[in-house]
């Protein structure tokens, strides 16, 4: 019983080192540079508490349940009983197969359920007039987290360069940037960022150290960390290359005829 306490005092501490100076730095341009009074304070000390408290238990239960159950689950993917193969052999790159389809569907469930996506896709769906659709926005960024999490695995399992990969991915989001909407390309950026945030970093973190440290030759600080990286990178494709999608459907669609111009109709045969 006093163990989850001092953890809990323990996070609360380091919760309030890293929020009162935020909270500081904005009262003081409120008082200091604007110099007006802090509008509705009451409601404001009232979600900062609500803010605090629910970092705590957050943070807490991270590091009591997300980055063990991680690291349980790439030892368990991993093991030779479960693979298949003799616990003195080196398995093939293709025996590790459930450990890409895991990590696809732990970064697809963990984007779906990312606050800071949902906030971001619910304000580009506010702003576009609902052109911009909130689940579909998250649908999208989730595939490509999903993605990139099965190939970042791949990489940690082969032991193949991560600025290899790093490089030729921007590259091929500039090109793609090229050619991409451009009513879309600061939504699809940002995507990129927010992928990585409170929930997807924790789980997505602790599985690439789990891998590292399970797989034989593979090393927990050169290769373990560098999944979040894909996690970022994967989801600004997905994203232009779905607006892609829908500008070449658009122009594929055939046109009403006299829409955007006034030229006659063409004649029906009946009329020839």
């Amino acid at each position: 019983m006093i163990e989850p306490l001092v953890l809990i005092r323990d996070t609360l501490l380091d919760t309030l080192v890293a929020v009162l100076p935020i909270a500081l730095l904005i009262v003081f341009f409120q008082r200091v540079v604007i110099r007006r009074p802090i509008p509705d304070l009451s409601r404001i000390l009232v979600g900062f508490v609500l803010l605090v408290v629910g970092m705590v238990l957050f943070l807490a239960g991270l590091g009591e349940a997300l980055f063990p159950l991680g690291r349980v689950m790439a030892s368990q993917l991993t093991s030779p009983d479960f693979i298949g193969v003799p616990a003195d052999a080196a398995p093939h790159w293709r025996s590790y197969w459930a450990v890409y389809v895991f990590g696809a569907l732990i970064g697809f469930a963990t984007t779906v359920a990312e606050p800071a996506l949902i906030a971001v896709s619910m304000k580009a769906a506010l702003v576009s007039g609902g052109t911009v659709s909130s689940w579909g926005l998250r649908i999208v960024v989730a595939i490509g987290v999903a993605i990139g999490i099965a190939l970042g695995c791949f990489r940690i399992v082969t032991g193949t360069s991560l600025p290899a990969y790093i490089i030729v991915g921007y590259v091929l989001v500039s090109f793609q940037a090229m050619r991409a909407p451009r009513s879309i390309l600061a939504l699809a950026f940002d995507t990129g960022g927010v992928t990585t945030s409170t929930v997807t970093v924790p789980l997505v973190a602790a599985l690439g150290l789990g891998l590292a440290s399970t797989i034989p030759g593979r090393s927990p600080l050169a290769d373990g960390f560098g999944l979040i990286a894909f996690a970022s990178l994967f989801p600004m494709m997905t994203v232009m290359g779905y607006a892609q999608i829908g500008q070449w459907r658009a122009r594929r669609r055939p046109q009403p005829h006299g829409a955007g111009s006034t030229e006659p109709a063409p004649p029906t045969p009946q009329e020839v």
